[in-house]
Parts: structure tokens; sequence; C-alpha cells
């Protein structure tokens, strides 16, 4: 399992894990706070990332991390 933290385009942090399941998927779990304060969780799972190196992967998580934070209704 690897761990990503960030801060999405509207303010909020997160801390996320996330680790390969099968056929070049990775499942997420991201925990978000704003200003210390739990806000909420959100889960994913981003494709295609069989053989793909640990920084790129980290990369591709924190993207689906922010789109799911921010287009979330």
């Amino acid at each position: 399992m690897s761990n990503v933290s960030g801060k999405t385009s509207n303010g909020f942090t997160y801390e996320a894990d996330y680790q390969p399941a099968s056929a070049g998927r990775v499942n997420w779990t991201a925990t978000f706070r704003h200003d210390g304060d739990f806000a909420g969780m959100r889960h994913g799972c981003v494709h295609d990332m069989h053989g793909v190196l640990a920084a790129a992967v980290d990369d591709a998580v924190k993207v689906d991390i922010e789109s799911t934070w921010t287009n979330a209704s």
C-alpha cells in the first residue's frame, strides 16, 4: 500500500492510501479535511496502471482524487 497527500483546488487537504488491484487498476481511498476538520471520504479506481512508474501512479491517483472531490454532486 502507498500513501499520497495534497490539497485540492477548492482548499481541502487530503490523505490517501492506494494499492494495486487486478488488470492494471489501482484502488484508492482518501480522507478530506478543511481547516483541520473532517470533511468527508471518497474512494476510486485508476485504470491502465500496469507497468507505470511509481511517481506516475502517484500523480494519476492525485488527479483522480482532485476530480472526484471537486466534481462531486
